[in-house]
């Protein structure tokens, strides 16, 4: 019978071979043990983390109130071993009575790997956010555009712009994604901009006749620190944490310049790459992204609610 680490050590080195970029260990945090037998009888486990997002939390913009994620340890049974897994999990949470309301079945996994992909999609989970990353390349070259834009660094004086055009991103990302518009996303939203533009973490602004337009809040990440929390290789790293143009002025190549005086920022800071989080079932940034050099490293499988985990459930 193969030991967690055993497990774990296989499936870090089918990692290695499914996507160079991946880093070299898989993140294992303290939770309850979950242990299943695949259908030729090998073992697997895995781990579960519940998070709880109380309100008046700015993570409870993109996630629900309930979080509980589960981190495989599978070793080589891709397929049948997440299969297996997935099983053992509905049977806990109905013993752990799961809410029914504001609640997730949360696995973030490789993108690369479709054969895990086949049996998370067959257990109801939809792909609703990747973490993407770009290489540190200076930017593409933008498309002519539609009057004049300059793009500036934001100081704390533009926090109302900054604010707006975060909300507006929201707004859209709530229909489309894993986001939540909450009643009190206006005051967390303007909490967070103003604790990030006294901070070293830059934000840029495109304007047009003077009007912001377009914003870029961005940060930098060091993935040495293990408490980081980061699925990335070690090495300093920039993050764009909330791109949003105004509804007017999308498709006229505002995003794509703003997004070029960033990338040259960041090549000129010597980051090793940049990375994001997008929403794949968005019809903007799932294009967008792409475009501007960034491609999918992991994926965030979610269930909502929790309980919504598909498959027959055997009550004792």
């Amino acid at each position: 019978m193969a030991t967690a680490q055993e497990l774990l050590r296989t499936q870090c080195a089918r990692f290695a071979a499914l996507d160079p970029q991946l880093p070299d260990g898989y993140p294992v945090p303290q939770g309850e043990p979950l242990v299943a037998r695949t259908a030729g009888g090998d073992a697997v486990a895995g781990i579960i983390a519940r998070t709880s997002n109380p309100p008046g939390s700015v993570q409870s913009l993109w996630q629900p109130s309930s979080v509980f994620e589960l981190f495989p340890l599978i070793g080589e049974h891709s397929r049948g071993g997440m299969e297996a897994l997935l099983a053992a999990w509905r049977e806990w949470l109905v013993a752990n009575r799961a809410p029914e309301r504001d609640s997730t079945c949360l696995v973030t996994w490789p993108s690369r790997d479709v054969l895990a992909a086949k049996a998370l999609l067959d257990g109801g989970f939809t792909p609703l956010s990747c973490l993407a990353v770009r290489p540190p390349t200076p930017p593409c070259e933008f498309t002519e555009l539609s009057g004049t834009v300059t793009v500036r660094r934001a100081g704390p004086a533009d926090l109302d712009a900054v604010v707006e055009l975060t909300l507006l991103e929201l707004e859209y990302a709530a229909l489309v994604g894993s986001s939540t518009y909450r009643p009190d996303a206006p005051q967390l939203k303007r909490t967070a901009a103003h604790v990030r533009l006294h901070s070293s973490d830059p934000v840029w602004l495109a304007e047009r006749g003077g009007t912001p337009v377009a914003v870029a809040e961005c940060g930098w990440v060091d993935a040495d620190r293990p408490s980081a929390g980061h699925r990335l290789r070690p090495g300093t790293w920039a993050y764009v944490n909330c791109v949003s143009v105004r509804e007017q002025d999308r498709g006229t190549g505002v995003g794509q310049q703003l997004m070029t005086a960033v990338h040259e920022e960041f090549v000129r800071a010597g980051v090793i790459g940049s990375f994001l989080y997008y929403n794949p079932p968005n019809p903007l940034s799932s294009v967008f992204w792409p475009r501007q050099g960034y491609r999918p490293l992991w994926t965030m499988w979610e269930v909502r609610p929790a309980t919504a985990l598909r498959g027959p459930v055997h009550q004792p």
